[in-house]
């Protein structure tokens, strides 16, 4: 663990313990008590967002070298397990799954160019998920910022924009060509496997269909998350309409990516639930409970897949 990734996990534990404790805890304990065994159902209802998710990466991935749509769920599930729960900033599980790809059999600029790839797609597709959380908040009758969210759909649309148009140029090639000029040639290697990634990414921004079909795949992923609120809801005694699931969900994705440096937004996906139970009719507890439960998702699902990790990575 890196020092900023420990201080912040710390201090985000330190804040989600005061988000709980200020809550009803008897109430609270009751809800989760009579949850019981249903829990694992609300662990389990995520696998669906995972497949759908593996499907859409899989349309950024040649067909000659493309993973099965299980061998992809499983990359899923292993990057999801170390962005959530290790201190490596939301991209360490991108890493993760470019070594297991390449020990796949797929080539390098394949399989580092899909995956930036859907990295800058998922900026649109939660954008746009996003921005349905948003409508369905305001369509409930609360009262929302409008500037702060017309910034906010500004600065989402320039930051997905710039990274698309920085993928689609091939700078990177350049620079570490310079840089092999002035090594004298002892990066060469390097500068090949970069001007092979780049001609990849260019040959895939070329392939329209792809990209919107990745896109379009993502966003239902993110519908697909909503389905876990909807079963927590179910299983605390505290039924939540389908409606009020995806923009519990839609809106806690956006708090938590915007959290990225705390490992596993801690506190802060506390603070959301809680906060935003209450704008969907529900009681604080049952935000802290809803909070409580992914963290209990996160226990049962990711850590066996940290688990998957390592005995692959002992294994090969």
């Amino acid at each position: 663990m890196n020092r900023i990734g420990l201080l912040a996990a710390v201090a985000g534990l330190g804040f989600a313990v005061w988000v709980v404790w200020q809550q009803d805890l008897a109430e609270v304990s009751t809800l989760l008590l009579g949850a019981g065994a249903s829990l694992f159902l609300v662990a389990l209802a995520h696998i669906p967002a995972m497949v759908v998710n593996a499907q859409a990466w899989a349309m950024l991935m040649p067909g000659n070298s493309r993973p099965s749509l299980p061998a992809m769920t499983l990359q899923v599930w292993i990057r999801e397990s170390v962005n959530n729960l290790l201190p490596v900033g939301r991209v360490g599980g991108e890493i993760v799954c470019f070594r297991l790809l390449r020990r796949w059999g797929v080539k390098a600029p394949a399989a580092a160019g899909g995956m930036m790839a859907d990295l800058a797609l998922s900026l649109i597709s939660q954008l746009l998920f996003s921005l349905l959380g948003i409508g369905l908040l305001s369509a409930g009758g609360a009262v929302l910022g409008w500037p702060a969210i017309a910034l906010g759909v500004v600065v989402g649309v320039v930051l997905a924009a710039s990274t698309i148009m920085v993928m689609r140029a091939n700078w990177l090639s350049r620079a570490i060509a310079v840089l092999n000029n002035m090594a004298k040639d002892r990066l060469a290697g390097l500068a090949e496997s970069t001007r092979r990634l780049d001609t990849y990414m260019r040959r895939l921004w070329r392939r329209p269909r792809a990209a919107v079909l990745c896109t379009a795949w993502q966003f239902m992923a993110w519908l697909a998350g909503a389905l876990e609120i909807w079963v927590a809801g179910w299983a605390l005694g505290t039924p939540i309409s389908w409606s009020d699931a995806v923009m519990i969900e839609a809106l806690i994705q956006a708090l938590s990516s915007a959290a990225f440096l705390v490992p596993g937004a801690l506190g802060i996906q506390e603070a959301g639930f809680v906060g935003l139970a209450m704008l969907a009719g529900l009681p604080p507890a049952a935000g802290a409970a809803l909070g409580l439960a992914r963290r209990f998702r996160d226990v049962v699902l990711f850590l066996p897949g940290l688990a998957a990790w390592a005995w692959m990575e002992r294994r090969q």
